[in-house]
């Protein structure tokens, strides 16, 4: 008895587990830092200085770093104080802000610490992940939770700033709209989204110019028109998605995304339909559960360290689950293999470069869960209608 007690009074320990996160985020940052692997650090902060020096966000600078940025003017008011600093401290504080910013929104969900500590557990690999490439997408995830939480609180005015916020820095923030029919408010919160567009649009004119900022967000629209079209090359390493991954099976670059898009929110337009479950906490919290999964396995700008947003979802999903079947099991043993091991030395380099790699398939297991959890959506009864048994 002793033996299966120990485990959770650990679990228990969910402080114990946020500051493993915080060690990794530290030791991320510095590993790549002293091996000289922080060209995605170097993107970002330029951001700022380039900002300040109206000149091109998203022109290639191959003396200052390679591939080019992709993330909107703001970004260069929020890297704006890390850039400052010496790299191997702004580093590491950047790294550490993020990871704070995502445990923070992790702490605020309504779910016991025995959860919250398993979140942190099956997502741990895939943060350590994202932290070794500098991504923003830790926030990302956070900015998503809380627009959740928030709508959820009926606090609409601070949802509004963080999707508009999200948006503003990388497109992805724009799925927190998903929760627009949770709110209480709805007349408040648009014009809290009209609000905060306008503070955001004009913010980082304060360190550059009006006129350099509106043609920088047209560049920055161009930029990702054509970054797009370049994710969808059978050899690229991005376009980790539904789309990718049926595109490279069959060999065919020219399928459309339009069709598995539509598809995918058609899905989850039959569960917004359930308008009386949005009642329901564990409709609400499955449905945050899709949405991040959705914003990864839908989008062709998905890479291997974006993928922490989607086990968030991932995540979220299976700690809700009251007593996990078999099958539940095996769905988490493969997510955690091909999902999040795959890319590592963790997993069977043969497997990786001749079978996940080449065929996108890091996204087949989220692709079913997030299947799953429609399924559960779709099929979850209204405890309040129900008949006792």
């Amino acid at each position: 008895m002793n033996a299966v007690l120990k485990p959770a009074k650990l679990l228990e320990k969910t402080n114990l587990f946020a500051a493993l996160w915080l060690i990794l985020a530290i030791v991320a940052a510095l590993k790549q830092y002293y091996t000289g692997k922080f060209n995605n650090y170097k993107i970002f902060q330029y951001v700022y200085y380039h900002t300040v020096d109206k000149v091109s966000l998203y022109a290639e600078y191959p003396q200052e770093y390679y591939d080019h940025n992709h993330y909107g003017p703001l970004f260069s008011v929020i890297i704006m104080p890390f850039a400052l600093l010496p790299d191997v401290l702004g580093m590491s504080l950047w790294n550490l802000a993020n990871a704070a910013f995502l445990l923070f929104a992790i702490y605020k969900l309504s779910l016991t610490n025995v959860q919250k500590s398993l979140i942190l557990i099956i997502s741990a690999h895939e943060f350590l992940s994202t932290s070794l490439s500098f991504q923003f997408n830790p926030s990302i995830s956070a900015i998503v939770i809380l627009s959740y939480i928030f709508i959820d609180k009926k606090q609409d005015f601070w949802a509004a700033m963080l999707i508009v916020f999200g948006t503003f820095i990388k497109l992805y923030g724009i799925v927190g709209l998903a929760f627009f029919f949770f709110s209480k408010n709805k007349i408040k919160f648009v014009s809290s989204i009209f609000f905060w567009a306008v503070i955001f649009f004009v913010l980082p004119m304060l360190i550059s110019s009006p006129q350099f900022i509106v043609n920088s967000y047209i560049d920055w629209y161009e930029r990702l028109i054509l970054k797009n079209k370049e994710n969808i090359y059978l050899s690229n390493m991005q376009d980790i998605s539904l789309m990718g991954m049926i595109r490279k099976i069959v060999g065919n670059p020219n399928l459309p995304n339009l069709p598995f898009i539509l598809g995918g929110m058609a899905l989850m337009g039959l569960c917004y339909l359930r308008v009386a479950m949005y009642k329901v906490e564990k409709f609400r919290m499955l449905l945050l559960s899709a949405v991040l999964i959705f914003t990864v396995i839908f989008s062709t700008a998905s890479e291997s360290p974006t993928y922490i947003i989607a086990f968030m979802g991932f995540s979220i999903w299976f700690v809700l689950i009251p007593k996990p079947a078999y099958r539940q099991i095996a769905l988490l043993l493969l997510t955690l293999a091909v999902s999040s091991f795959s890319p590592s030395d963790l997993f069977p380099a043969y497997l990786r470069e001749n079978f996940v790699k080449p065929y996108a398939l890091k996204a087949l297991p989220l692709v079913l869960v997030w299947i799953v959890i429609i399924y559960e959506m779709l099929r979850l009864k209204n405890p309040s209608t129900s008949n006792p048994e």
